[in-house]
């Protein structure tokens, strides 16, 4: 019997990854990821090439099928998952006609200062702080300042789009322009309640939905692969999901209650509130998990904007480490004694969830002459796990109970020590699969639905635990030490930021 394959894109912050899966076999059969470059044009702005992002898609697909020696002519579907909230501007043929604004530019900070006031009577159509984080205040940027986006504007030749919009219209040689709701909530342009774009939410911010993608159903048909080098003509799209929301699914999160926590270049905590749009009192967003045949499913969010790339600091800012799997026997080398008052804030582009400090900084707090390399490395990955114990506590409070366990995923969870610290600082269980690649694995599953071959209540069937790290304290002063950690933590963000 010939191969029946799936191809997952997962189109991230630093780089594309492929993965192909086998459906008949249940197994995924390899993976390849390409990095591009990322522009750091001006102190705060954070920028990616679009031809860059095609090219790395393009080459990623080409190795996993080269590595698996498997032929493109028996992919069956595609899914596609994408970083969010990055915004890209190109033109009725597919041409870059900006570079994307990244997720984590902060150049619409003023923007949001003097607008924010306006804005609150507005949040609960979004589930959104007003934030240079989203989409629509880049949109605006670009209309207002970049000339060949405003004469594309004038000439009705303007197309506005998330990563996966992009994506998809070159694959499909620009037949296809849509998006889907996970994406859809982070743009601060669409209505979560009600599922569409939402006028108000367009006047506000002086965005066209003639300039926007119409928005199907995260499984779906969304058009066919056409006119590509790579892959055959007839390649149905049947998925589209933003990353988080992806990983959310491939960590079989489908009901209500269920949590994960992915580490990426930042840190994205999610909790599946079903059915219900919960509003949070304590910094957390608003968004949507998913939508199946039209029904939307609803979710939580925090969001800590660094946490692998901390770790790309040391490797390639201040050469620490050659590659980012060294750092966790370097960080090993240090003592918790030479550790008490050293603090890492990873703030390299604001504060997220829960304090939304757009102007925040990076620094490292509690230096003393005893302070290498070793002990810097550890204080940075305890500020990635104190960020995202921020949002595991800011999460208990709005959902009244307290969190047990985590699911956590994505590259940088293979760190047993990176997990033992989060474990020790959370108090819970911290559970990771087998798949820690879940947002592209999410895609596959993402599209096995939309192609009909699998239903969403069989997802759980997928996952499997690999490792649980539960608190663990050598001494009753080890155990003091996270516990006055933490505190001194807290002191110091409300103190600092």
């Amino acid at each position: 019997m010939a191969d029946q394959l799936i191809l997952a894109i997962d189109q991230g912050t630093t780089g594309s990854t492929a993965m192909l899966y086998d459906i008949k076999e249940k197994v995924i059969l390899g993976t390849h990821n390409i990095e591009f470059p990322q522009h750091y044009p001006k102190p705060g702005w954070v920028e990616h090439d679009l031809t860059d992002i095609w090219n790395s898609v393009r080459s990623s697909i080409k190795e996993v099928l080269k590595k698996t020696s498997k032929s493109a002519k028996h992919i069956k579907a595609i899914g596609i998952t994408n970083q969010r909230e990055t915004t890209c501007a190109f033109d009725n043929k597919g041409e870059p006609l900006s570079k994307a604004i990244v997720w984590q530019d902060r150049r619409t900070s003023n923007y949001c200062e003097l607008n924010r006031k306006e804005y609150q009577n507005l949040k609960n159509l979004t589930g959104l702080p007003l934030d240079p984080y989203f989409s629509a205040t880049k949109m605006n940027w670009l209309l207002v300042n970049n000339q060949d986006v405003q004469r594309a504007y004038h000439q009705k030749n303007l197309k506005f789009g998330t990563i996966d919009t992009f994506i998809l219209y070159k694959l499909t040689h620009g037949e296809s322009y849509f998006t889907e709701p996970s994406n859809a909530s982070r743009t601060l342009l669409f209505n979560i309640e009600k599922g569409k774009w939402d006028k108000q939410l367009l006047n506000f911010f002086e965005i066209s939905e003639e300039n926007l993608p119409i928005v199907k159903s995260t499984f779906d048909n969304f058009g066919l692969t056409k006119g590509l080098d790579i892959l055959p003509d007839g390649i149905p799209i049947t998925c589209l999901f933003g990353d988080q929301q992806s990983a959310l699914f491939g960590q079989a999160g489908i009901n209500s209650g269920d949590l994960k926590c992915t580490y990426g270049t930042g840190a994205f905590l999610l909790l599946n509130t079903g059915k219900e749009l919960k509003y949070s009192q304590n910094g957390l967003l608003s968004t949507i998990a998913y939508s199946y045949k039209g029904r939307l499913r609803y979710a939580l969010e925090g969001s800590t904007y660094i946490a692998g790339a901390a770790v790309q600091f040391l490797r390639d800012n201040l050469q620490f480490i050659r590659d980012a799997s060294e750092v966790e026997s370097l960080a090993s080398d240090a003592n918790y004694t030479q550790l008490e008052y050293l603090y890492f804030f990873p703030f390299f582009t604001g504060i997220g969830s829960p304090y939304w400090n757009a102007e925040a900084k990076a620094c490292i707090y509690g230096m003393t002459r005893d302070t290498g390399k070793a002990q810097i490395a550890r204080a940075c990955l305890e500020g990635i796990t104190l960020s995202i114990n921020d949002l595991v506590e800011a999460m208990e409070k709005d959902r009244g109970s307290p969190i047990e366990s985590i699911k956590v995923d994505g590259g940088a969870v293979k760190n047993n020590l990176l997990m033992q610290s989060q474990s020790n600082f959370s108090g819970k269980e911290i559970i990771r699969p087998e798949v820690i690649e879940t947002t592209a694995f999410g895609a596959i599953l993402g599209s096995l639905v939309g192609l009909g071959l699998c239903k969403i209540g069989e997802i759980g069937e997928f996952w499997k635990q690999d490792h649980q790290f539960t608190p663990s304290f050598s001494s009753e002063e080890v155990e003091a030490y996270y516990k006055n950690k933490a505190k001194g933590w807290k002191t110091l963000c409300q103190k600092l930021f």
